[in-house]
């Protein structure tokens, strides 16, 4: 063999054992690190027509609740965020790490400034390795939080599944305070933006969700009213929790749930009662120490609505086991 050929070996050697492998180990690192999504959210303010009125607020991307960020565990996000309102803000990814990125976490004052009207500041979204499920996003200037905020999603890494029996469908739940940023003044908690069939103007625009018989849901639920703790049931119906802010748990079945401010539940729902309508409830947690100053007792409704063909209930079914309230004492 000539030396040319011997030199030709050792080219094809080295290309074999150490080119190729480093290769795809940046290609399978590459793969796992996940994808990048992009977002553009626009602030600015927009009018909604609840409870028999019409009233300013401030929305992202004209929608209330805002937009979901949908993504799979490992991926990266980067939101822009315009300011096209009359005051400063900030936007806080709830619950999420940010691991050695906290100029991008959102709390104003804290770890950045506000970004000033006119003007726009792209976030870098980093989650935890180990997040997966449910958590959420919303402003964190003065009371912007009352109407801006949206769910963020985190699927599974692709090609893997869940903890537990990958549910049949899911849906996302809001729980939300239709609230006046100006004078604080509760008006009405909503679901998905609806206060429902219990108040005034409430029911042509209640939130329905349609299920068929015999599937389990995975139900992911967002308390983003501010500062109250909320009761919820779904009438004849048990709830498996299986996560919780972003981090599954030990499956738990319960009547009712009662989720705190700022707080994000996974829960799984089986269809399995008669052919009809079911109202889902939700009502504000409060004590019945005489102390306690008046409360906001409305209550929010949505329907969820079995497919098929049978006559509909003149009034959907109620969830009697809904909590009403709670005594506590010191004893």
């Amino acid at each position: 063999m000539t030396s040319k050929e011997m030199m030709g070996l050792k080219k094809l050697r080295f290309l074999l054992e150490v080119l190729v492998p480093a290769l795809l180990t940046g290609m399978l690192a590459s793969m796992a690190e996940g994808r990048t999504h992009s977002y553009d959210f626009v602030l600015k303010e927009t009018n909604f027509t609840r409870l028999c009125s019409t009233k300013s607020m401030t929305t992202v991307n004209d929608s209330f609740p805002g937009p979901v960020i949908r993504i799979h565990r490992g991926d990266l996000v980067y939101v822009n965020v315009h300011n096209q309102d009359d005051f400063g803000v900030t936007i806080h990814w709830h619950g999420v790490k940010q691991t050695r990125n906290p100029w991008s976490d959102g709390p104003d004052h804290i770890t950045q400034c506000r970004s000033q009207p006119g003007t726009n500041f792209t976030y870098k979204v980093i989650f935890g390795e180990d997040q997966e499920g449910t958590l959420w996003w919303h402003a964190h200037s003065d009371w912007t939080r009352a109407t801006v905020h949206g769910a963020i999603v985190i699927l599974p890494t692709q090609g893997t599944t869940y903890p537990f029996p990958k549910p049949d469908g899911e849906h996302l739940l809001e729980f939300l305070s239709n609230q006046t940023v100006t004078t604080l003044d509760d008006i009405a908690f909503t679901i998905n933006g609806e206060p429902a069939d219990l108040v005034a103007c409430g029911g042509e625009t209640t939130h329905r969700w349609l299920v068929d018989y015999g599937k389990t849901y995975l139900l992911r639920i967002v308390n983003a009213v501010v500062n109250s703790e909320l009761f919820f049931a779904i009438s004849e119906h048990n709830l498996t929790i299986v996560g919780t802010d972003g981090t599954y748990t030990k499956p738990r079945v319960t009547s009712y749930i009662m989720i705190a401010p700022g707080q994000t539940m996974d829960v799984l729902i089986t269809t399995n009662q008669s052919l009809s309508h079911y109202y889902m409830a939700a009502r504000q947690f409060v004590t019945l120490e005489s102390s306690i100053a008046e409360f906001n007792n409305m209550t929010a409704t949505a329907i969820l609505q079995y497919r098929g063909n049978y006559p509909p209930p003149d009034v959907p079914s109620f969830p009697a086991n809904l909590p009403c309230s709670m005594t506590w004492t010191l004893d």
